[in-house]
């Protein structure tokens, strides 16, 4: 998290992300020490219970204690690249939320198979706050109810398993009664779960040290026995008839991700399947220039508001994955460099898929709002003097970004 200083005279500034989650509600004081400052929304209703940081093991201790003594309300997570909800009723998880671009439930019926990414994409652009994207997939055929009612219960799960993968972040337990449609009927309860969960990480470390990354490419060796199940026969024909990464093949198998990895694994120990790695994404062409139009900024905002504030790119990093959709899936497992740009490569990989006049605009958009937060953070850190060159030389580069889409339109 971003380091806030309190001002002699009782000012206290926020990261800009946060001061807009809270702008229109005011704040009490409810706790505070030489160590911690607890502040609390006045207009919400829901009581704040429990609130701390996480360290090794804390996943597991906190999900048991609610279990235990069978609470109820809502848990939420504040981690590296996202946050988590998980709803607990009587001390079981009934349904959890996330905002990891690869746990939103389009992603998980994609990941099952279901349909294509140019499906999933036109889906997406009926999708609005009135009307999920489950319901839409339903109401346009893509997807039956059952099909639907399986992704979210599936859905459930994968945000808990991993859920235990993290050893740092915060919590804060609020006193919320549940809405109907918060409750999922789950294949097991809590305890397993927490079981399943501390399991899956421990062996999915042992499975990934075999297929090494989601991007490497599976290869058919001519070592194929004759005993294969038909499971790991599907899984080798899938294989033979044309893959391009280890995340398709997950994909195109419909059994889940750890389960596939785990017989991916298996056929890459026997010697079935031979692992290569990924090309490298070339950042060209006017997808390219935009790129590396936007980075020049960042860089240069980078090295100007670190110099003020070190936390600066840290802060960066959390508005990122704090971006909704269709952003945060532009976003998905980029990383800042440390001169403050983005990896091209990964962004533009995250766009296969899309016609290129979409790609164009989803990334020009993109990172718009990733610079237009930077000039927030740019005025508050330098003051509106100090940082008005840097502001217009965005303005600047938003020109020029539209003139090339200008010119790609033509």
């Amino acid at each position: 998290m971003s380091e806030i200083r309190i001002e002699k005279s009782g000012k206290l500034t926020l990261p800009p992300a946060v001061a807009k989650k809270l702008e229109a509600h005011p704040l009490r004081l409810s706790s505070y020490s030489t160590n911690h400052l607890l502040l609390e929304t006045t207009t919400g209703a829901d009581k704040v219970l429990m609130t701390g940081l996480l360290g090794a093991g804390g996943i597991v201790d906190l999900l048991s204690f609610f279990n235990m003594f069978r609470k109820s309300g809502i848990l939420h997570f504040l981690l590296a690249g996202g946050n988590k909800t998980l709803c607990f009723q009587n001390g079981e998880i009934v349904y959890a939320t996330s905002t990891f671009p690869e746990e939103e439930i389009g992603e998980i019926l994609y990941s099952l198979g279901k349909f294509d990414r140019e499906t999933l994409q036109g889906a997406r652009q009926f999708a609005n706050g009135e009307l999920p994207l489950g319901k839409i997939l339903v109401g346009q055929n893509v997807i039956d109810a059952k099909d639907l009612w399986a992704a979210t219960k599936n859905q459930v799960e994968t945000i808990v398993y991993n859920l235990f993968a993290f050893q740092e972040g915060s919590f804060v337990f609020v006193d919320k009664p549940l809405a109907e449609d918060e409750v999922v009927s789950l294949s097991m309860n809590t305890q397993n779960l927490i079981m399943e969960g501390l399991r899956r990480v421990d062996e999915r470390a042992l499975y990934m040290q075999k297929v090494k990354s989601l991007d490497a490419i599976p290869v058919v060796t001519d070592k194929v026995p004759n005993d294969l199940d038909s499971v790991s026969q599907k899984m080798v024909a899938m294989i033979q008839a044309g893959v391009d990464s280890v995340k398709e093949l997950l994909r195109r198998s419909g059994s889940g991700e750890f389960d596939a990895i785990k017989l991916l694994s298996q056929l890459v120990e026997r010697g079935v399947v031979s692992m290569e790695e990924a090309p490298t994404v070339k950042v060209e062409g006017v997808l390219g220039e935009v790129v590396n139009i936007f980075n020049g900024v960042l860089v240069a905002m980078h090295k100007v508001v670190s110099a003020k504030n070190p936390q600066f790119r840290e802060e960066v990093s959390c508005f990122m994955r704090d971006l909704p959709q269709p952003f945060s899936y532009v976003f998905r497992q980029t990383t800042l460099k440390d001169d403050g740009s983005v990896d091209g490569g990964r962004v533009l990989a995250n766009l296969a898929g899309l016609e290129e006049g979409d790609k164009l605009r989803l990334l020009s958009d993109s990172l718009s709002e990733l610079i237009y937060m930077e000039c927030i953070a740019a005025r508050r850190e330098l003051g509106a003097t100090d940082s008005a060159d840097l502001i217009k030389r965005v303005q600047d580069v938003s020109q020029r970004v539209q003139d090339l889409i200008g010119l790609r339109d033509d």
